[in-house]
């Protein structure tokens, strides 16, 4: 059998606890302390409560008593681009620093933001993405600029989305815009373009805003990116594509899961499919690796979530699903109420989903849906959660809250 794995995104100079990118130290959406809060409100389990300045929609990235997040703010006509650092303590402001000012607002989709991107924390330094606006590297105690580049150019049509993912010194990137779409891999250190990849497959509607995974395949690594109308799989040091499945699709936001020797991903914003793709293929793999498909409740933004044998995921019109991750059999779909933008969180043997107005729901984890409780607060909420020390970060369109169960203290 060839030896597949989930390569582990645990990035060095961590302390248990810390949540140093989108959907958490492994990119998987499990949270691994034992102790998070299962109630809140405006005003229950409430630690603090913090406005923020502009709108993002990126989660908040926790390190050690710190957290980072970027926004875009109005300036004149144009926007101020920026990059937060807050303390986890108390939610005060340690530094807020200017990425880059735009001198004009660039078109968006109505559910997307200027600052959607998840900032990755590493080794005292804190990696921003503003998609083709800009792409820095700061550092994470003072906010000082390091670098910026600007040269990955393309028109994303509804502006950016997908994170940036780091990896041995790189971070990863889809640059999917309306003509010649390209994935990317940027220099850590310096901040140089180390490669751009054309996509090998024409489509006919270009555009994507997916976010990279990293797999391990016979010990060596591989970017799995999903884009317009297939998925590619490249070498994270040349950007070779290794491998692709075709399928038609466009405006691809999910980040895939990786787990069981498969890649589940989704394929088409507009008729989403999520699709499972056997791993270890070379060159097109569309008519040999394919594990099943599924359509019916299939996500178009929020990505899947693996526990053990088990895919979660969460339909943008709030239709909740629990299959087999290996064959795709379904065991339960139940509707949550709500539109999501968030993608569904693991903790303690419940899995949560929270959808754009505020109210979160835990399900427990398994083959039987049970319902366990239900949270409301205020505001929109299309950031995923994060989670450090006990207590859940979560950002709305205007503030950002600590909470943690107030007993505990």
């Amino acid at each position: 059998m060839t030896p597949i794995s989930r390569i582990v995104f645990l990035l060095p100079a961590l302390l248990p606890g810390d949540w140093p990118q989108f959907r958490g130290p492994d990119s998987d959406g499990h949270v691994t302390e034992a102790s998070v809060p299962a109630e809140w409100s405006d005003s229950k389990n409430v630690t603090w409560k913090v406005a923020l300045p502009g709108l993002g929609w990126s989660s908040p990235s926790v390190v050690k008593d710190r957290i980072y997040l970027t926004t875009a703010v109005p300036k004149g006509e144009g926007l101020s681009l920026r990059a937060l650092c807050l303390s986890s303590r108390d939610g005060s402001m340690i530094w807020d620093q200017e990425v880059r000012a735009i001198d004009k607002v660039p078109s968006i989709h109505t559910k997307n933001s200027h600052a959607s991107p998840t900032p990755i924390v590493d080794a005292g330094s804190v990696y921003v993405h503003f998609g083709t606006l800009g792409t820095a590297r700061l550092s994470a105690d003072s906010g000082e600029i390091l670098w910026l580049t600007t040269q990955l150019e393309y028109n994303p049509l509804h502006g950016s989305g997908g994170s940036p993912v780091l990896y041995n010194g790189r971070l990863f990137v889809a640059c999917d815009g309306t003509s010649q779409p390209y994935v990317a891999a940027i220099d850590a250190e310096t901040g140089h373009i180390a490669w751009k990849t054309l996509r090998s497959i024409e489509a006919k509607i270009s555009h994507s805003f997916g976010t990279a995974a990293v797999v391990m395949v016979d010990g060596q690594a591989q970017v799995v990116l999903p884009g317009p109308d297939h998925l590619g799989f490249y070498d994270p040091e040349s950007g070779v594509e290794i491998a692709r499945v075709r399928a038609h699709g466009w405006s691809v936001v999910p980040q895939p899961a990786v787990g069981h020797g498969l890649v589940i991903y989704n394929h088409d914003y507009d008729h989403p499919e999520l699709i499972a793709v056997r791993l270890g293929g070379v060159g097109d793999v569309t008519d040999t690796h394919i594990a099943w498909r599924i359509n019916r409740g299939a996500p178009s933004t929020p990505s899947p979530l693996i526990v053990g044998d088990e895919l979660y995921f969460v339909s943008d019109n709030g239709i909740a699903s629990c299959v087999d991750a290996r064959t795709g059999e379904r065991h339960w779909m139940e509707r949550l109420g709500g539109n999501f933008s968030s993608s569904p969180v693991f903790t303690n043997g419940r899995i949560l989903f929270m959808n754009e107005t505020g109210t979160a729901t835990w399900v427990a984890a398994g083959k039987q849906f049970r319902k366990l409780n239900e949270n409301q607060l205020s505001g929109r909420t299309f950031a995923t959660p994060a989670f450090s020390s006990g207590a859940m970060f979560l950002r709305t369109d205007e503030f950002l809250y600590r909470f943690e169960d107030q007993t505990q203290k």
